[in-house]
């Protein structure tokens, strides 16, 4: 089963989901880091030179063929608020998790981080109303919900016993 982690910049996924997987005994990738080995173009880059829709679509792309195979994938902060990407997740049986970690939480593990465009171009306040938004998409879209607010290993542990059930 493919195992889709979603949530807000910073909220954990490559760092759990990495875990995760070895606890469910699958591999795992992160979406953001396909998406730059298959453009070979850094995610700044890839914003500034073909703009976010491109990028999106191209998120989508990842997503979607990745859906079937044994895998913990972390998806891009944007990744499951795309309806289309979501409805391919869930169409193709997949766990879509949302790890849901307070703003704060993921405001301070993100904050000026450069390869992150939209914190570039943010402030904190802008980020607070993303994520509240966001956060209500992300409820929508998935099909497991995860109230993390522990270290990565007690976060991988959840992961790995919901996606059991």
């Amino acid at each position: 089963m493919t195992v889709f982690l979603c949530g807000f910049m910073g909220c954990g996924k490559s760092t759990a989901g990495k875990l995760a997987a070895k606890k469910l005994g699958c591999g795992f990738t992160d979406t953001d880091d396909l998406i730059v080995r298959t453009l070979d173009m850094e995610i700044p880059q890839i914003f500034e030179e073909k703009g976010e829709a491109f990028f999106r679509q191209t998120e989508k792309e990842i997503v979607k063929s990745l859906c079937g195979k044994k895998i913990v994938a972390a998806c891009g902060g944007g990744a499951m608020i795309n309806p289309e990407t979501a409805k391919a997740a869930a169409d193709s049986g997949s766990a879509v998790v949302f790890l849901d970690v307070p703003f704060d939480i993921c405001y301070e593990r993100i904050s000026g981080d450069e390869n992150r465009p939209i914190v570039m171009r943010s402030t904190k306040e802008e980020l607070e109303a993303l994520y509240n938004e966001r956060r209500e998409i992300y409820l929508k879209h998935s099909t497991i919900q995860l109230l993390c607010t522990g270290n990565p290993m007690e976060t991988a542990d959840m992961i790995a016993e919901a996606v059991k059930k």
